[in-house]
């Protein structure tokens, strides 16, 4: 069934109302006509069945069937952190990233990006990332939205570790030596074993992935010192687009997400 997120204000007590592009695409793409469902979530609290009473493509009106529960959600809220990556690559790991279940992305700036960042165009830049992380968590039926932050700094990328409960650090130098326990699941064990992870709580996780230039070994040492643990993805050199992707996968297995633990 066809899902959108709404606003809060767009849910009444029986019904609700849908406009701008959600309603052009309910009418025109999907051509739904009166008594057709869809899904509506707010993002936050409401979720619900609504049976279309009114359809136009510039507002589409529903009566709610039932209230839906919000069960769609990782135990383990994982934001990831991404260097800017050149081109449209970053748009492809919040795509990608919110169909596997990320909360969130931070982009940021680093010693070896090779895209020439414009602050000029942050806003714009914005705009579309939310939309693309939009049509991906309605596409997997997501009960919440990944919320986009703004690009950070190198320094305030470090001073937002402590707002997690584990920041994890992945770094090309670790996880190459045979018998090294300095992966990614390996990072996860030693969380939960000094007690930093638990099975039935929501933790805040900040996976930390590097540009297309990878870390320095400063932005290493400086990642340590705020709190990071270092952590490798396998002894294969990843893309900037496929290190986050591979490494939340991993999370989402290691919280029992995919049935792991």
């Amino acid at each position: 069934m066809q899902r959108y997120f709404i606003t809060p204000e767009q849910f009444g007590d029986n019904g609700v109302i849908l406009s701008g592009e959600d309603a052009h695409h309910i009418a025109r793409v999907m051509r739904m006509k009166p008594g057709d469902e869809v899904i509506v979530s707010d993002g936050a609290e409401r979720e619900a069945r609504i049976v279309l009473t009114a359809v136009d493509p510039s507002e589409v009106r529903g009566d709610i069937a039932e209230g839906l529960p919000m069960d769609r959600e990782p135990l383990w809220q994982v934001t990831v952190a991404q260097g800017l990556p050149k081109g449209d690559k970053m748009e492809l790991v919040i795509q990608k990233g919110t169909e596997i279940g990320a909360a969130g992305f931070l982009p940021f700036q680093c010693e070896r990006i090779v895209v020439q960042y414009d602050a000029r165009k942050e806003a714009k830049r914005l705009e579309r990332w939310g939309k693309i992380a939009k049509e991906a968590a309605e596409q997997a039926h997501r009960s919440r939205l990944p919320i986009i932050h703004e690009v950070h700094s190198w320094k305030e990328l470090l001073a937002a570790f402590s707002s997690y409960d584990l920041v994890l650090f992945c770094y090309e130098a670790e996880g190459h030596e045979p018998g090294a326990a300095t992966g990614l699941a390996d990072r996860i064990r030693q969380a939960r074993e000094a007690g930093r992870l638990t099975a039935d709580k929501a933790h805040r996780l900040l996976l930390v992935v590097g540009p297309e230039g990878g870390f320095s070994p400063r932005e290493a040492e400086a990642a340590a010192a705020a709190g990071a643990m270092a952590a490798g993805l396998g002894r294969r050199i990843l893309r900037a687009e496929t290190a986050p992707l591979a490494g939340l996968a991993c999370l989402m297995y290691e919280s029992g997400e995919m049935g792991g633990r």
